[in-house]
């Protein structure tokens, strides 16, 4: 089950992530093999924040491994549950020790800009099949992000993308890569 969760989401990075450039330095760890996926099924919010210290703990060890998913396929559907573990997950990332090594970006089914409306096409640069916790070292962005726009044009050129192509385009590219990425 864990594998089909991955499969699934490695077919998002691929066909939306990458594929509309959402994240300029998606692409070379991909293709890399430098993302660690973390499939967290348990929804009990101390066990999600334990496995979020425990893959700090890992990134800050492993050279190999640049950037993870920690992807949590139950107990999550509900957005604005969602975004109380994100809050407490920011917290343990400053109450750790983490703050300004590793930066938290949030993907959820149901994600929605506090200042968007819940149909806007905005909201699919951050949704993805499943909730998720990324994390980012902080270092790596500062490497990516030299002799390239500032991240709010980056946002501003995601949000007119998914804008010019609309909702229901990506409602059925997501409804897509879950059926093509699972196992009949």
């Amino acid at each position: 089950m864990n594998s089909d969760i991955i499969r699934v989401t490695r077919a998002w990075l691929e066909k939306v992530v990458i594929g509309y450039n959402f994240c300029p330095f998606a692409k070379p760890v991909f293709i890399t093999e430098k993302i660690a996926y973390v499939v967290q099924t348990n929804p009990d919010f101390a066990e999600i924040l334990e496995t979020l210290f425990d893959a700090c703990k890992q990134l800050q060890q492993a050279d190999h491994i640049t950037t993870t998913l920690i992807i949590l396929p139950h107990g999550l559907e509900v957005f604005d549950t969602y975004l109380d573990l994100l809050g407490m997950a920011e917290a343990l990332i400053e109450r750790s020790g983490f703050s300004g090594e590793f930066q938290l970006a949030s993907f959820h089914p149901h994600y929605v800009f506090a200042d968007e409306p819940l149909d806007s096409p905005a909201n699919y640069t951050n949704r993805s099949p499943y909730p998720m916790l990324h994390i980012i070292r902080e270092a790596d962005i500062d490497i990516a992000m030299k002799d390239k726009d500032d991240a709010s044009a980056i946002y501003e050129r995601n949000i007119r993308k998914a804008n010019a192509l609309g909702s229901a385009h990506f409602d059925a590219l997501l409804s897509q890569i879950k059926k093509a990425a699972m196992p009949n």
